[in-house]
């Protein structure tokens, strides 16, 4: 008797291992030869703009003959016209829905002209059947503007398709072939023979009568001073004097007068004169009193003794 030994992971009776997901697998990357889609896509095509061509005729018709029935069965070219009042409603609207979805984004008015005219021409064409008809007389009267819309409906849509595929297909750019740099060559380098330069060393010349003593051989040497001995500079911490400086109270006016007095010293350079004194009093509600205003202007040089140093004003 052979006894299976189950582990984790593996199904009894295969090699594979377990999934966990039950059912049939789907495959994937599928994909549809190039050929065989592009003929669906153009049969679609072809037969969705057959569909919306005969819907269109036969709810365009039948609003003619309601038109010519009802006031316009002298005037034919009006009659044919009349038509075009609601189902051109249709394809304006389904143009403007298309141009407001390519561009991202949601046109209400455009939906409700492709709604407007849809529901007028459903409503006409059964409208136009009478009050003795039977049921399936309006249902045959119905069917081609329905048929039309959604047709019109379904080439918007494939057209849409269209040019969203044309809008997301990569370009491929064109690589233009770029010289490749050149290799740096070595190039050696050839020594160049210099002539050496003659020195020349100017010695002190002995005092007069004493004899010269040439050496035997070899160049002229001359004693150099023996180099200078380093100076570490000694640093003097220099002690950071602080000057006090006192700073005056500031002077506090509580008279209303003495406050606008004191806000007009300094402002010409010069001590206020008594008709400025006064304007600024006036225009303060205080009053234009002279003797008020030179009153205050003492009190203020008095509390202030260095604003007397300003120059005094032509008119005082």
């Amino acid at each position: 008797m052979k006894i299976w030994r189950w582990r984790p992971g593996r199904v009894p009776g295969s090699g594979r291992r377990s999934t966990g997901v039950n059912g049939p697998s789907t495959p994937v990357g599928v994909t549809m030869p190039p050929l065989v889609e592009v003929a669906i896509t153009s049969l679609a095509g072809g037969l969705t703009m057959v569909l919306t061509a005969i819907a269109f005729w036969l709810s365009y018709e039948h609003l003619q003959e309601l038109a010519a029935r009802h006031g316009m069965a002298d005037a034919v070219a009006r009659s044919w016209a009349w038509p075009g009042t609601v189902d051109l409603f249709i394809v304006v609207g389904e143009l403007l829905i298309l141009r407001a979805s390519l561009a991202r984004r949601v046109d209400l008015w455009a939906i409700g002209l492709a709604t407007a005219g849809s529901g007028g021409s459903i409503a006409l064409n059964v409208a136009g059947v009478g009050t003795d008809a039977t049921t399936l007389d309006y249902v045959v009267a119905a069917v081609p503007p329905v048929a039309a819309l959604l047709a019109f409906g379904a080439l918007m849509r494939q057209v849409h398709a269209y040019l969203a595929h044309r809008a997301q297909t990569p370009v491929t750019p064109v690589s233009t072939p770029v010289d490749r740099p050149s290799m740096g060559v070595e190039v050696p380098l050839t020594p160049v023979e210099t002539a050496p330069v003659p020195v020349t060393v100017t010695l002190d010349r002995p005092p007069v009568g004493e004899s010269v003593q040439e050496p035997a051989e070899g160049p002229a040497t001359r004693e150099l001073p023996p180099p200078s001995t380093p100076v570490t500079p000694v640093s003097t911490p220099v002690e950071a004097l602080s000057t006090r400086v006192h700073l005056c109270p500031p002077v506090i006016y509580r008279n209303r007068a003495d406050q606008v007095i004191r806000a007009l010293f300094g402002t010409d350079f010069a001590q206020p004169s008594t008709a400025r004194m006064t304007e600024a009093m006036a225009a303060a509600g205080l009053g234009g009193s002279e003797s008020t205003a030179r009153t205050a202007r003492g009190r203020v040089r008095a509390r202030e003794p260095y604003l007397a140093s300003l120059p005094t004003a032509i008119a005082s």
